[in-house]
């Protein structure tokens, strides 16, 4: 019984998601691939984002939100990821020091995520030098996030560490450097325009 209730409410979920969005998505999802053309990875910029069209519409400000939402998003799944495999037990020194600055450059990732979120969330309200202002702050904390990204996978590097755990952290940290380098680019659109 339970499982049959699971199933009904996730079919009219769907139903509700696919037929409630159907009058706004075309064009909210043609604004979204227009505006990810001018990102580095344009095809997980669309597969990111296409699912909020509704809520994004056309406007600038959510588009940038939402990607970095995202990327806040992405940042602590992989972060939940690395801290479980420094848990495991057998892993190498070399690994497992790897794992834990990997750890530690996650969090600030985290952090200067989080704090941008925050700032773009009120940065509607801002105008003039005020909005330059907040704006250098968020893109200086999401540039800082990708050094961080790129140094967690930097920290794989060579041929001592090859191997499934290389492999699945560089997988899931080039993902998150994918989403937030997608978001920094639509942070610049939304700050050119603004």
């Amino acid at each position: 019984m339970a499982a049959l209730k699971f199933i009904l409410l996730t079919a009219l979920l769907y139903l509700l998601y696919f037929f409630g969005t159907a009058d706004s998505s075309p064009v909210a999802t043609s604004f979204i691939k227009s505006s990810c053309k001018m990102t580095t990875y344009p095809e997980v910029c669309v597969t990111s984002l296409a699912g909020y069209a509704p809520t994004i519409k056309r406007s600038p400000q959510y588009l940038a939100q939402t990607a970095l939402s995202i990327s806040l998003d992405r940042a602590q799944s992989a972060q939940s990821f690395v801290n479980k495999l420094c848990k495991f037990k057998g892993l190498k020194p070399r690994e497992y020091a790897a794992l834990k600055d990997c750890l530690e450059e996650m969090n600030d990732t985290i952090d200067r995520i989080s704090k941008s979120v925050k700032e773009l969330e009120s940065m509607g309200r801002r105008r003039g030098k005020d909005f330059q202002w907040h704006m250098s702050n968020i893109e200086t904390w999401i540039s800082a996030a990708l050094t961080d990204e790129n140094t967690c996978g930097d920290g794989f590097a060579g041929k001592a560490l090859n191997g499934r755990i290389k492999a699945s952290i560089r997988a899931r940290v080039t993902h998150v450097a994918q989403v937030t380098s997608n978001a920094l680019a639509l942070i610049n659109q939304f700050a050119a325009n603004h």
